[in-house]
Parts: structure tokens; sequence; C-alpha cells
């Protein structure tokens, strides 16, 4: 797979997670209360802090204001306006966010917040799922030459293919998210196996997870499916209002996230064979064969005489006990005795 980096940071199998916060427009247009969710996933030991960039009037047409999303109670046009932070707001999030030493990415949903954001230095782009068959948005972007991570949540392969091609036209690294654009998602519709499907037809691509569910079970599985990015909606509390604060973690879940993320990676992946560290164990758990009656020189093991019995230090396996079975004894040899190769012939 091919090595995907953003601002030195490298994603793949042999990293820790690249866990995103994604605090999008929780803070409700407020800059003070975004300010909060970075320091509060800052103490969760977050790398990533994602925004959205809102400019309203470049982003949708009037035919907006009659379009009501599930998660909200005002039109999407009135939403964003009502959400979003103004560009010089947006530009002293990100200087806050980076002086904490965190990585500030953010989702353009329009030309000119991708040029606004490449001009105030983002290192990559995150492309959202309801661009994800944007193909002159991805295109626009793809020509900045940056790293992109595009969700694609809403899609399937065949409309996923004409943006890939795209990216891999301009030759620019990427990273493909499955989602699926529900808040939040029900367990039955999370479709993790999409997680393969990725993989498999997108080699070239990094692959992650952008998780709407409720806790973060589907992430920890995604991670064991070979997701190497998750990107969850964050809030620093439960009492804040707004559309996606009901798929979203808090500072604790985001630690656990963190942590839990780098176990399942940790375990993941290998093959059925023994492990060298499990000798100790194998030593007392295993049965090898011992003699359940005396036996004297001369006379033939047969059922009555030996069986299999712990620990695993003795000489015949009990693996091998019916290769032994009719085997004369060489010795004299008590009863409860381990036998060894030298005891029969």
């Amino acid at each position: 797979m091919t090595r995907f980096s953003i601002s030195d940071r490298h994603i793949s199998d042999e990293c820790l997670t690249f866990v995103i916060a994604e605090i999008g427009i929780n803070h409700g247009g407020d800059l003070g209360v975004a300010k909060q969710m970075v320091e509060s996933a800052r103490r969760a030991g977050a790398e990533v802090i994602k925004h959205q960039t809102h400019i309203v009037e470049d982003e949708m047409a009037s035919a907006a204001r009659k379009i009501v999303p599930e998660n909200a109670d005002v039109s999407i046009y009135e939403l964003m306006e009502r959400c979003c932070l103004n560009l010089d707001e947006e530009v002293e999030l990100k200087a806050y966010t980076e002086e904490l030493g965190m990585i500030y990415l953010s989702t353009p949903f329009s030309r000119r917040a991708a040029d606004f954001l490449m001009e105030i230095g983002v290192p990559a782009f995150k492309i959202g799922s309801g661009e994800c068959n944007n193909y002159p948005l991805i295109e626009h972007i793809s020509n900045f030459g940056l790293p992109v991570i595009l969700s694609t949540g809403m899609n399937d392969l065949k409309t996923i293919k004409p943006a890939v091609k795209i990216m891999e036209e301009h030759q620019i690294s990427y990273a493909l998210l499955h989602c699926v654009n529900l808040y939040p998602t029900p367990p039955s519709l999370l479709s993790l196996g999409a997680i393969s499907d990725l993989r498999t037809n997108f080699p070239n691509a990094e692959v992650g997870f952008s998780d709407h569910s409720v806790g973060n079970y589907a992430s920890f599985a995604a991670v064991g499916l070979g997701a190497n990015i998750i990107e969850r909606h964050y809030t620093d509390h439960f009492s804040r209002s707004g559309p996606d604060i009901s798929c979203s973690i808090d500072e604790a879940g985001l630690r656990d996230i963190i942590l839990g993320c780098e176990v399942v990676r940790q375990a993941r992946g290998g093959c059925k064979k023994k492990v060298a560290e499990e000798k100790l164990t194998a030593d007392f758990a295993y049965a090898t064969v011992v003699t359940i009656s005396s036996i004297k020189k001369g006379e033939k093991f047969d059922k009555a005489n030996v069986w299999v019995k712990r620990p695993g230090t003795g000489g015949i396996p009990a693996a091998m006990y019916w290769d032994i079975l009719g085997a004369t004894a060489t010795r004299d040899i008590e009863i409860d005795e381990q036998l060894f190769e030298c005891d029969y012939a």
C-alpha cells in the first residue's frame, strides 16, 4: 500500500491509527467554544482536529433554503449560516490548534473554501461524502497537489472510481473513508465489510472509517478490518446543542478510542501459528505419555499401562500416543513416569 503522510505523520498498517477529532460545526459558530473543544480534544490525546469551512453563498444555491436535514429544525442554508465561523475566526482557530501541537484539517464545501484553506496553509484536504461525486470540486482540490482524505458515504464503487481516477491522474496521495451518512447510524446499517471492498478495489489508497454510530465499538471493529484512519465527530460535553452532537464522542470517548484503536491495531493480522512466547504455558498445558502402571523391561506398551497426562515436559507428546502402542520397554519403568524415546524400541 502506498505510503500516506500528512505533516510528516505517516499513516499505514505499521503506524498508530490516525484518529481525527472532528469538531465540525459543533461549536455553533462560537470561536470560544471551538477553542474549548480543541483544548478538550488535546487533553484526550488528539493529534488531529478537523473543522468545516463554509462560505455559504458559494456553497449553496438559494434552493437550499427549502431543504431541512433530518437532524435539524431549520434549512441547511440557515443552519450553516448560524453554525459556521467566519474566515478570520477560522484563521485564529487554525493557529490556536497548531500552537497546541496538533494538525489542523478542514473540509471545504465550495471552491472558494478550498482556495481559502490552501491560502492559509493546510497540510491536506478532507473532502466530505457529499462531495465524493462532485468531480469538478475534487479536480479543483487535486490541482493543489496536497494529500486528500475522501469520505465515501452515499456512494458506491461505481461513483467512487471517477473520484479516484481524478486524484491518481493528478498523482496525489489519497485515503478513502467508508462512511454511512445517518446521524447516528444504527449498527445494522454500518456495513463494515465496505472497508475490505475499498482495500481490494483501490490498492493505492489508504483506507479508514468515518464513524457516525453511537459508542466506539464500530470504530474498533473497523480497525480490526484494516482501517488506519478513524474520524469521529467531537464535543467537549454533551450539553452542547447542534445537529452532530448525537453521533459525537466526548473527551472520555476520544481517550478510549485512541487507546482502543491501538490495542486492536496491534492485535490484527498475522496467521494461525504457534507463538514462541507460548512455550512457558505449553510446558504445563500440553500432555505427554506417562505410565499408568509399572512396566518390566521387554514388556509391550498398551492402553492398560500408558496414557497421556500433563505437563508437556515428557519426551513423547500426546499426539504420538498411538505410535508407541505395541513398542517394547527398554528398562523397568515405575508407575507415573514420563516416557522418552530411549525408553522403548
